[in-house]
């Protein structure tokens, strides 16, 4: 297939791809787009017949463009990955793809929503010498892989001024050559495991960071599965060999052009193996007559149907293996970037969010709450995450119509109110959002304790007002009326609506009800216990309550209070991670909460609705809970946006109520 290529961006980079499209035998280059009109007018009188545009915009509207290269810098690639994909233009993004995996899995998700072809430029990956040495690590040529290095570094100077030294363009060498060492550690790990691609299950490092902050040099240490081990060098304050070397049990193999290969003008390169007993070493010589970009533009080419290209090109699950790799060594070395901190997180295309733009998720009502309330809520418990990726996530979910937030003063230590409240202020969405505010979890849950931490959270939001607040843990010794009147001192205040429990006995909220209609109270109406299609066996933590056996679904039936369940999917019960084999049960609270006979028909019973469904079975259980005979406003915990995208299927699952009573054995 031929296809005629836009670059964005007119640096020296975009020229390396231009350059190389004369030899490519599927590409042409037909248009050129800059911000500086002028500096796109001089890079396009370098190539004959290519069109200047003095805009992104314009380049994107240019109808003789099919595809686009993008070389901007790597903060903006974000912005312009998705604009072209909502253009219909298919993409080469130069790497690294983004700043971050929050990132980079924003700009996957938007290229499968308009069916676009995606790849990140490692042009190394399609090269034919990376399929060869692929091919020699997967027949075992040195044994048994066990230690991987590579290095990719040079000696730039150091210039505050410069991209490579640039904190706000996410400069150093992590991002900036550090990736190949991680694309191709992750690559050989993965085909010597006899997989596409491998990730790290440890990763270390030491560096040395810059006056500006970013990494001027660094070495990182990485595990993988197979007790493979990885030693990554980069930088752009010294100068390295630039070679990988890969050692098994039977020899070793050096590559030492791993990432220009032939390089711009084509020609040959080598792998040299050295197997154990052989006295001399093997030279593996690989001819190429294209420059490395001509083999790239081909490639993309080649699949376009496909929407990405075949390992060991960057398929999307790679590049965001690679990122995740990259997050974690810049973590190891304590980088963070200024535009990563929490106030400077913004939407990834660069434009103001709207709330249910996309509409996909359905709304319901609790009396009280002046909104549409969505029927599934977020966790916003990010502990053991960061920010940014609750942020990609949280902004996906708003425009689908997602606006319930589910969160706790003990959560992070308090970063999850932080964040939640800074995301709430910075998208203009403080109208819409319906916070869950929890507090009082034990030993604190007592009226005074209440009121210090719901004043804490409340300065965290900076809000005046939460339309929800749930006690996160109950009290016995404590009187019930006294959680009453407390809870309602601040609604006369006005600064809560509705409010109830979460981990409360029936009986105890019955009391609560009774004592506050017979003090001309507000009672509670929201229940938050755990509710699945799956029975809790064992308490997820100690205290924990569920509502899934028959009295409680009676009483909520009876009552109408909402629920508001945690863990609505049994925590993963319902996907392959909790499999029944002896050698899956790793997860020891899946084995401990869930395992059960009755579960796993229940599990088997979705799986085979599933199938026939052709959804996701997380997707049937899902759908259990909101198809309910009463109110339910169920929440996800989706750290990732394609795990949101799997809990919205269940949204296109209708299930009749005999089709509820036979998931749960009652028929």
């Amino acid at each position: 297939m031929s296809l005629q290529w836009g670059i964005i961006g007119a640096g020296s980079i975009a020229g390396a791809f231009a350059d190389g499209l004369k030899t490519s035998t599927t590409g042409k280059l037909v248009a050129v787009g800059s911000r500086d009109e002028a500096k796109a007018q001089k890079f396009a009188s370098r190539y004959e017949g290519v069109t200047a545009h003095g805009s992104y915009e314009a380049l994107l509207a240019d109808n003789n463009v099919q595809a686009v290269y993008i070389a901007t810098p790597h903060p903006q690639h974000g912005e312009w990955v998705i604009k072209s994909a909502e253009a219909g233009k298919h993409i080469l993004c130069e790497k690294p793809l983004g700043v971050n995996f929050a990132q980079a899995m924003t700009m996957v998700q938007a290229a499968k929503d308009h069916g676009v072809f995606f790849m990140e430029a490692f042009m190394y990956r399609c090269h034919p010498q990376t399929a060869r040495l692929v091919e020699l690590i997967k027949s075992k040529a040195i044994g048994e892989v066990r230690i991987i290095q590579a290095s990719f570094a040079f000696n730039a100077g150091f210039n505050p001024n410069s991209r490579l030294f640039n904190n706000d363009l996410a400069g150093g060498g992590i991002l900036d050559v550090g990736t190949y060492c991680t694309s191709m550690s992750i690559l050989i790990a993965g085909a010597a495991q006899g997989q596409d691609f491998l990730e790290p299950t440890e990763v270390k490092a030491v560096g040395h960071p810059c006056e500006t902050g970013v990494d001027g040099y660094t070495v990182a240490v990485a595990k993988f599965p197979g007790n493979i081990v990885a030693q990554l060098a980069t930088g752009v304050q010294v100068g390295m060999d630039n070679a990988l070397r890969i050692f098994g049990s039977e020899g070793w193999i050096v590559v030492d052009q791993p990432w220009l290969a032939t390089g711009r003008q084509g020609g040959k390169c080598k792998i040299v193996v050295k197997r154990k007993g052989q006295k001399d070493a093997e030279e593996i010589w690989i001819e190429e007559p294209k420059s490395i970009y001509g083999v790239e533009a081909d490639t993309v080419a080649a699949h376009i149907e496909n929407k990405q290209a075949p390992s060991p090109a960057m398929t999307w699950e790679d590049t965001l293996a690679n990122m995740r790799f990259l997050d974690s060594w810049r973590s190891a070395i304590g980088l963070t970037y200024e535009q990563e901190r929490v106030a400077r997180l913004m939407p990834l295309a660069n434009r103001p969010l709207h709330f249910n733009k996309k509409p996909r998720i359905p709304h319901g009502k609790i009396a009280g709450i002046d909104k549409p309330v969505a029927r599934l809520a977020v966790g916003a418990d990010y502990a053991g995450g960061n920010p940014r990726d609750a942020y990609a996530v949280y902004d996906e979910y708003f425009e689908f119509g997602g606006n319930v937030f589910d969160t706790s003063f003990p959560y992070g230590g308090g970063a999850s109110d932080l964040a939640l409240g800074q995301w709430v202020h910075s998208r203009g969405a403080v109208k819409e959002a319906v916070i869950i505010c929890k507090g009082a979890h034990t030993p604190h849950c007592n009226p005074v304790a209440f009121k210090s931490q719901f004043d804490q959270s409340m300065e965290r939001f900076r809000l005046d007002q939460v339309d929800t607040y749930i006690w996160h843990r109950d009290n016995l010794d404590i009187p019930v009326g006294e959680l009453v009147d407390a809870t309602n001192r601040e609604i006369a205040k006005g600064r809560i609506r509705v409010w109830g429990g979460s981990n409360w006995t029936l009986a105890r909220f019955d009391e609560a009800i009774a004592y506050a209609k017979k003090n001309n109270l507000q009672p509670p109406t929201l229940l938050s216990n755990n509710f699945s299609l799956a029975r809790m066996v064992d308490p997820v933590w100690g205290g924990c309550i569920a509502a899934s056996d028959p009295e409680s679904r009676a009483w909520l039936t009876k009552t109408q209070v909402n629920l508001i369940p945690w863990s609505s999917q049994a925590r993963g019960f319902f996907t392959p991670r909790a499999d029944p084999s002896p050698q899956e049960q790793t997860d020891k609270e899946l084995l401990r909460c869930w395992y059960s006979d009755d579960n796993f028909e229940r599990r088997k019973r979705a799986y085979e609705m599933a199938a026939k469904r052709k959804c996701d079975p997380i997707c049937i259980a899902l759908a259990y809970v909101l198809t309910q005979p009463f109110p339910t406003f169920p929440l996800i915990g989706p750290r990732r946006i394609s795990e949101l995208r799997s809990s919205m299927g269940a949204l296109d699952v209708t299930l009749t109520p005999d089709e509820v009573k036979w998931l749960n054995l009652e028929t």
